[in-house]
């Protein structure tokens, strides 16, 4: 299965996913590209972001099925 497709089946299940999460699951170094292809084929995918503990700030993407 491609990082494509995982990802979306992730999204579809748990409702959010964010690159730490892909990349410790998927392997996926580049997930706001494949949330890109995923947008292309018409999927409503909404980013927010989000604090970690350390302070950092990255993005959480959120699939609405809407």
């Amino acid at each position: 299965m491609s990082q494509k497709q995982d990802i979306l089946n992730h999204l579809k299940k748990h409702r959010k996913i964010n690159g730490l999460d892909a990349l410790k699951l998927y392997g996926c170094f580049r997930l706001p590209a494949r949330i890109l292809e995923l947008k292309e084929e018409k999927h409503n995918i909404d980013a927010n972001l989000i604090t970690l503990k350390n302070g950092k700030k990255i993005a959480e993407y959120i699939y609405n099925d809407r």
